[in-house]
């Protein structure tokens, strides 16, 4: 994967609007304000070609980048509750038919704050992946917020939490800042 040759292609907003799947699809799905446009601009190596925010909420398309022979994947987030009540239906089925259509979607970065238990909201899309045979990576962002014993003990209690849905699955702590958890993650897209 040549990062130099990453471009934004193209964003979504409803369902019928999504194009044919004709590439690797590699998806960063999460909580609004989890890290999802900061993992994709940390890996890519580029300041903004994903657009981040500090308010949660702001990506409300599935955004595609294409680099050589694959398509990251930028899902909206999901779980805020200060976006009225079409909107959310409206990212439901856009999210119901992204992962519901015939699309080649070769791994799911599934991002979980790694500073909290993991809400029921990720609780649901991991079980929801597991359960469609769908393959997802957990990736435990934000951990250089915490200290080092902080940093051992939620990662122990995370994998715990999650139980099945972590069995066999990689868990990878990321930081935007420091870059850890980068290599880890781009060996699984290579």
């Amino acid at each position: 994967m040549n990062v130099n040759n990453a471009v934004f292609e193209a964003a979504f907003g409803t369902a019928e609007q999504l194009p044919v799947s004709d590439l690797p699809e590699y998806c960063f799905s999460g909580r609004s304000n989890v890290g999802k446009s900061s993992l994709i601009n940390k890996i890519l190596n580029r300041k903004n070609i994903a657009r981040v925010s500090s308010t949660p909420g702001k990506t409300v398309t599935i955004n595609f980048y294409k680099v050589d022979e694959i398509r990251l994947v930028d899902l909206p987030g999901y779980g805020y509750a200060k976006v009225n009540f079409g909107e959310k239906e409206r990212w439901a089925k856009l999210m119901e038919t992204y992962f519901t259509s015939d699309r080649n979607i070769a791994l799911v970065f599934q991002l979980v704050d790694m500073r909290h238990d993991p809400a029921e909201f990720d609780l649901s899309m991991l079980s929801f992946l597991k359960e469609n045979s769908i393959p997802y990576a957990i990736i435990l962002t934000k951990c250089d917020k915490l200290n080092k014993t902080g940093f051992a003990n939620q990662l122990e209690n995370i994998k715990e939490y999650l139980g099945d849905l972590a069995s066999g699955i990689p868990v990878i702590p990321f930081s935007a800042l420091k870059g850890t958890g980068t290599k880890e993650i781009t060996e699984l897209i290579k």
